[in-house]
């Protein structure tokens, strides 16, 4: 299934809610649960995809969002070994907006002097990595907590910032396991991000 979403001329209301059972199943990793909340005003693009096998077996999901205007989405998805659960819930209006405009950076702020902020954490034990950058930055408030193991990883990223910021993360099922979740995302202008994502046992995390 594949659901990529263009913010549209008027205002758009989103509620998506699977469960899909499958009849192949890991057991190394066990389970992913992310929850995420994003506050925009300016520019995004992103997609996330959701598998609980390789190749043709098992459920896939692929879900993104992208274009300009203002708005706010949260999403919680959960893959176990045989099924994937994923909620949506989204208001998002269109604006056109160039680098620039509302009081965003300008080209003639954006140097190679620029504060900017990067981070990427890995668990080869899970088969985890997440990554969070920040550039062209008029400001950053920034709280990031991570906790690993050799069995479990959990991510919490809370985030508000003026500029252009990419989070990516993949997880596999083990090192050498199937991607259970692959995301990229570009969020640029005034951002607000609340990004959890728990491998290994069952999490259940929420966000404010």
């Amino acid at each position: 299934m594949i659901a990529k979403g263009l913010f549209p001329l008027a205002i758009l209301f989103v509620i998506i809610s699977l469960s899909c059972p499958a009849f192949a199943a890991w057991d190394r990793t066990g389970n992913v649960t992310e929850h995420s909340y994003i506050q925009l005003r300016g520019y995004m693009d992103d997609v996330k995809i959701y598998q609980t096998d390789k190749g043709y077996n098992g459920q896939k999901l692929v879900v993104g969002t992208q274009g300009s205007g203002i708005g706010t989405r949260r999403q919680h998805a959960e893959v176990t070994g045989d099924e994937i659960s994923f909620t949506e819930s989204a208001y998002l209006q269109y604006r056109p907006y160039t680098i620039g405009s509302g009081g965003t950076v300008t080209e003639s702020t954006v140097s190679e002097s620029d504060l900017r902020n990067a981070l990427c954490a890995k668990n080869y034990e899970v088969g985890s990595v997440i990554s969070e950058s920040y550039t062209d930055l008029t400001y950053l408030i920034k709280d990031t907590t991570i906790y690993q193991n050799d069995t479990v990883s959990v991510y919490q990223i809370g985030s508000s910032f003026r500029g252009t910021g990419k989070i990516g993360a993949r997880v596999k099922d083990g090192p050498t396991g199937v991607t259970m979740l692959n995301y990229g995302g570009t969020y640029v202008g005034d951002v607000s991000i609340r990004e959890e994502i728990g491998v290994g046992d069952v999490f259940y995390l929420t966000c404010p």
